[in-house]
């Protein structure tokens, strides 16, 4: 097993959460993990990368090539756009619909979403929408890595784990609406 996976998204968006999650799942799994972030301006709305490598060998660098990604899993489409170059041929892509409008050029929405849909593998997540039917858009980073699940490399249920562990201090109700965040993400990609 081995799996290259490129999380992005502008700072505030709950990059590092969805990090943190799949970190504790591949734990629990028995695999070993490597990440590298890199954090754009260090402030919300400033672009925001992290690189998770997960095999159940030795990894020996927390980098993915160009060209090695498995999966691009973005909570801004913008953003997804920008890490094609990393995805390996038959990679996916599974990407927020939702733009954060971050920089006064931002490109036409119409025209995000023609180059995302132009792409060979692709899911396209109208995770706000989900997130509010959860309980909350903050959980929109966990709607995200349901509908992306499929594609870690990780169980199901050991994803659900690492939301359990990671939220478990703010107390059951946060736990229970970022799971039901989850699965909410997790139904739309079953519904393929």
């Amino acid at each position: 097993m081995h799996n290259n996976i490129i999380l992005a998204g502008v700072g505030g968006q709950g990059i590092l959460s969805i990090a943190a999650v799949i970190d504790l799942a591949a734990i629990h799994s028995g695999l070993t993990i490597k990440q590298a972030e890199v954090h754009g301006m260090s402030q919300r709305g400033g672009a925001v990368q992290s690189h998770l490598r997960i095999a159940d060998r030795t990894i020996h660098s927390d980098l993915i090539p160009s060209g090695q990604a498995d999966l691009i899993l973005s909570v801004e489409p913008m953003e997804a756009l920008r890490y094609l170059p990393w995805l390996r041929p038959g990679g996916m892509i599974v990407t927020s619909t939702d733009p954060v409008k971050n920089i006064p050029d931002y490109p036409d929405e119409q025209e995000l979403r023609k180059a995302l849909e132009a792409t060979r593998n692709h899911l396209l997540i109208d995770a706000l929408q989900l997130s509010r039917k959860a309980g909350s858009t903050r959980t929109s980073n966990m709607v995200m890595l349901g509908a992306a699940a499929a594609w870690t490399g990780l169980a199901p249920d050991t994803l659900e784990h690492g939301i359990r562990e990671l939220f478990q201090r703010k107390g059951e109700d946060i736990v229970n609406m970022n799971i039901t965040a989850f699965r909410s993400g997790q139904a739309v990609q079953e519904q393929l």
